[in-house]
């Protein structure tokens, strides 16, 4: 038994099993493939080099490693699966998970490259706030957690909504590299 499409327009014959994707049920999709590259992925691991994504970044272009900037001891790179557009993320050279860990030279280009990222998303995009912040450990939630990386997330009044609560979903109206190009043009010299 098969039965024909809701839309008069189209002339497709389905089967009773796929029917359902036919019928208007009065919701909008929003596909999100992408997110399944994270989903299936490789997982990062606790070891310095290839494993880490944070280790890896910084020996490829800046557009291949979505590089923002990079000092001469930690670098800026956007966050390939991010909570906003803008989404930054502050990383030492150096494979190291704690925040204490980091040498004075560290610490000091660490904390001035933090503030650099917030003057050049406040420059790039005008957001209405900021969350910053390091999560120390798997049991506080990083996601890389033997790489210490400190998240720059530009916030709008109203860019939290159901499809991140409910969803599990994010909506982003920009691609990785349209707002890797914009914050680097207002990257502070």
């Amino acid at each position: 038994m098969t039965e024909k499409a809701n839309d008069p327009a189209v002339d497709v014959t389905l089967e009773p099993h796929d029917a359902f994707a036919h019928v208007d049920d009065g919701f909008e999709r929003l596909w999100t493939p992408h997110r399944m590259a994270y989903i299936e992925g490789e997982r990062p691991t606790d070891e310095a080099g290839h494993g880490c994504p944070f280790c890896r970044a910084p020996g490829r272009t800046d557009a291949d490693g979505l590089i923002v900037h990079r000092g001469e001891h930690c670098y800026v790179v956007l966050n390939l699966f991010p909570y906003n557009p803008g989404h930054v993320l502050v990383c030492p050279y150096r494979h190291v998970s704690l925040y204490v860990d980091l040498t004075d030279d560290e610490t000091t280009e660490f904390t001035a490259l933090t503030k650099a990222a917030v003057r050049a998303l406040q420059a790039a995009s005008e957001p209405h706030g900021f969350n910053l912040g390091m999560n120390q450990g798997a049991v506080a939630g990083a996601g890389v957690a033997a790489h210490l990386h400190q998240h720059v997330v530009p916030r709008w009044g109203g860019d939290s909504n159901f499809l991140p609560i409910v969803g599990q979903t994010k909506a982003l109206p920009v691609l990785l590299e349209d707002t890797r190009q914009r914050i680097v043009a207002h990257w502070p010299r």
